[in-house]
């Protein structure tokens, strides 16, 4: 299972499939091969719809953003 993490807090925002981890990766910059974090505002948001994410997984992520200007966010693989 892959986690996607508000990096701030720690909170779990969704579970991530192995395709929906692949289609963050392509669609947002990295820093680096082993980067494994991004940050996300509205525009981004708009960006991974247009990309192809999925709808409930942007939903997820909105619902995270709130009200905040952005969200830096963090994956993670279980065990």
């Amino acid at each position: 299972m892959i986690k996607l993490l508000d990096r701030d807090t720690g909170a779990q925002i969704a579970e991530l499939s192995d395709e929906d981890l692949a289609q963050l990766i392509a669609a947002l910059e990295e820093e680096s091969s082993e980067d494994q974090d991004y940050y996300i505002d509205t525009a981004t948001l708009a960006f991974l719809a247009e990309s192809g994410v999925r709808r409930d997984l942007l939903k997820q992520i909105g619902a995270a953003l709130g009200d905040r200007e952005g969200i830096e966010v963090v994956w993670q693989r279980d065990g």
